[in-house]
């Protein structure tokens, strides 16, 4: 999933004179923990909506493992991700603090505990999950170090758009991960968070513009402008409720999810309105925060719902 974690309180100071972390936390802001804990999230909701009823205790063991080895390699991955963009990192205010960018941790230290998180977790899935979603997880890997990281990002504008399959996998891996398949309904999930992810990193990037413009990337904001870009997060809203629509329509959730999710889309489709009229910094960052509560209610109706039916 590609979401953006939000600047720590330090980051307004240089990175150069903020103090030195120990090095068991320089490891650990590698893994990104707020964007690892959203996509555990979502293969969680993915995990619990395959298995009808309650779970059964070894339902439930399953699910923890599935959890622990996804969150290995998607912390793999947020640390493969800091050691290619080190230098962009050091570009930008936001990242500026990241071990990596500043030189704490070496290449090969940073590579060596990406490739250690990655076979770990990898192997968990393997021996106790089943291999489609070792598999599965792996690719999810590939495509956000690899394919986004190293080529899309750099590329194109439109990189967020293409690089959202791999930020939109996590309800299909854990779908798979209880399942042994991957289902109608997990594909649903997957349509979900591809079409909600544009919007919500574009106003991430619409405040940081400049940040993105200093580090050379091609972000939408950069490459188009701000009035189009505040367009394109209007319009992916519209698109993003008729894809929130399809549970209910599918009949894999019942009303309590359909209305959570007119409100929810109600209010994201209100702030990108809002902001396409009359743009300012701070809406941008009340539409980029509304996003991250608007896919966490949504999920978790989703699941409050699946035990109503």
């Amino acid at each position: 999933m590609n979401t953006a974690a939000p600047p720590p309180s330090a980051a307004p100071a240089p990175a150069a004179a903020l103090p030195s972390m120990p090095i068991w936390r320089q490891y650990y802001v590698l893994t990104k923990p707020r964007v690892v804990q959203l996509i555990v999230f979502c293969a969680l909701i993915g995990m619990v909506l395959a298995v009808p009823g309650l779970p059964s205790g070894a339902a439930l063991l399953r699910m923890a493992v599935a959890c622990a080895g996804i969150w290995l390699v998607a912390a793999a991955a947020a640390a493969f991700n800091c050691l290619v963009e080190k230098s962009i990192d050091a570009k930008m205010k936001r990242t500026a603090w990241r071990p990596t960018a500043r030189g704490e941790l070496s290449d090969r230290q940073a590579l060596g505990f990406s490739a250690a998180l990655c076979v770990a977790g990898s192997a968990i899935l393997y021996l106790w999950v089943n291999p489609l979603t070792m598999w599965l997880t792996f690719a999810t890997f590939v495509g956000y170090a690899v394919i986004y990281t190293v080529i899309l990002k750099p590329l194109t504008p439109q990189n967020i758009v293409i690089g959202g399959a791999s930020g939109a996998m996590p309800p299909v891996l854990g779908w798979a991960a209880m399942t042994g398949y991957v289902g109608p309904e997990a594909l649903i999930l997957f349509l979900i968070i591809f079409l909600w992810t544009p919007p919500h990193f574009w106003a991430l990037a619409l405040y940081r513009v400049e940040d993105y413009r200093k580090s050379g990337l091609p972000m939408l904001p950069v490459t188009h402008g701000n009035e189009f870009t505040r367009l394109q997060v209007l319009l992916y809203t519209f698109i993003l409720t008729a894809a929130c629509l399809l549970p209910f329509i599918y009949r894999m959730s019942g009303w309590v999810y359909l209305a959570a999710a007119l409100v929810l889309n109600a209010g994201f489709m209100w702030h990108a309105f809002r902001l396409w009229r009359h743009y300012s910094d701070a809406l941008a960052r009340k539409t980029f925060r509304f996003s991250l509560i608007h896919l966490s209610l949504l999920f978790a109706a989703l699941l409050v719902d699946h035990y109503l039916l």
